[in-house]
């Protein structure tokens, strides 16, 4: 093999681990034995660049990635129909996780309901206002929720039944329990238990806290390190977001980190005086996509467009651009687009969208455009006459 094969090779197996940083033998494969063939070249890159520990074996492939931020909540774990965790099923996936730590190698999900409602029972979830009793089918929906995200990143195994007729109250389902991908799900510095800070951002903050650096070299490292997550992870780093180190040193070391990341990764830099994006040519480092087709997608791209050319809208004025993109487009969207407040769910799937991509920032009663929007403005149409033809 020659050195380029196998730098394409090794890019490939570090692409696979950031767009999915847990693998597995039974669902990646191919990912897998590629990420175990360069472990050694990536563990060394990953470890100098951005401070991430890897490991595999030949059941999973665990890259162990620190969040830039704790404090973002625009990357929500998401069920099978795209429909955003709220506060209730990532408390239940905290206690099946728990539950199957001590689970037998086999369980069924009638016993995992049985166990996470005991677990929920604990006086110290209801001090913090968590119910969950099982009574109303919403939270049985929110326990399947659960399980399928745990079957999706290969926890459970299916064996014999189906979810749905578990919803009905008609059947059950038996899993394998897949304890190396569970001992290799949880990531951060710390293991939770010792935490010891009482509110959920102190807590977020305990459980990723890194050494603090004591000596010049090691504090440029920890920039280096940080910097490097941030463009491999967020859609667009602006230099408003860095404090005043962190923006000192991407402006100076720029071009080495963002040629670091371009010949690992095959990103390409985007550089504009606001910030800095490392665009994907072939698109596949991402999990939010625009533009995108249907109705979501064309009222997410024309919301953009808006902004990008007014830079900063009311709400009111927004929910009134939507319904009469709706008139206009009712014929190619989804039926009910015209409806009394149906421009609610189709405008707050587009902001959030928006959002995710830092191309916008939400305000009380409004919101505002940010820099790297501009590239959906729409210039006005050049028409030329027809003896000046460019030729």
């Amino acid at each position: 093999m020659t050195p380029e094969e196998e730098a394409e090779q090794r890019r490939r197996a570090l692409r696979a681990l950031l767009a999915k940083p847990l693998l597995t033998a039974e669902s990646d494969a191919a990912a897998l034995q590629l990420v175990r063939r360069h472990g050694a070249g990536l563990r060394d890159w990953l470890g100098r660049e951005t401070g991430w520990r890897l490991v595999a074996d030949a059941e999973v492939a665990r890259l162990f990635k620190t969040v830039p931020e704790t404090s973002d909540g625009t990357r929500p774990a998401r069920g099978h129909s795209g429909e955003p965790f709220g506060r209730r099923r990532y408390v239940v996936l905290c206690l099946a996780l728990a539950v199957l730590e001590r689970a037998d190698a086999q369980t069924t999900l009638g016993r995992l309901a049985e166990e996470v409602l005991n677990a929920a029972a604990e006086p110290e979830l209801a001090d913090a206002g968590f119910t969950f009793a099982l009574d109303h089918r919403s939270e049985r929906t929110d326990l399947v929720a659960v399980v399928r995200a745990l079957l999706d990143l290969g926890v459970l195994r299916k064996v014999a039944g189906d979810e749905d007729a578990y919803l009905s109250a008609t059947g059950d389902v038996l899993y394998d329990v897949r304890r190396p991908v569970l001992a290799a799900l949880l990531t951060g510095t710390r293991g939770p238990s010792t935490v010891t800070a009482g509110s959920i951002g102190e807590r977020l903050a305990e459980l990723t806290a890194e050494p603090r650096p004591d000596t010049d070299d090691l504090r440029n490292q920890a920039l280096r390190r940080r910097l490097t997550r941030r463009l491999l992870d967020d859609p667009v780093v602006y230099y408003d977001d860095l404090d005043d180190d962190e923006r000192s040193y991407l402006v100076s070391q720029r071009p080495a980190i963002t040629r670091r990341i371009e010949e690992a990764t095959g990103l390409v830099p985007e550089v504009r005086a606001e910030g800095i994006a490392m665009v994907d040519p072939d698109d596949d480092l991402t999990d939010v996509r625009m533009p995108e087709q249907r109705t979501d997608g064309h009222v997410t791209l024309l919301v953009a467009e808006h902004l990008a050319t007014t830079r900063e809208a009311t709400m009111e004025d927004l929910r009134a651009f939507v319904r009469q993109a709706a008139e206009r487009h009712r014929s190619y969207w989804r039926k009910g687009v015209t409806d009394v407040g149906a421009e609610e769910g189709l405008l707050g799937t587009a902001l959030e969208k928006l959002t995710a991509l830092r191309l916008i920032e939400i305000m009380p009663g409004r919101v505002r455009g940010r820099p790297a929007l501009a590239r959906y403005a729409l210039d006005a149409p050049t028409i030329r006459e027809p003896g000046n033809a460019v030729r």
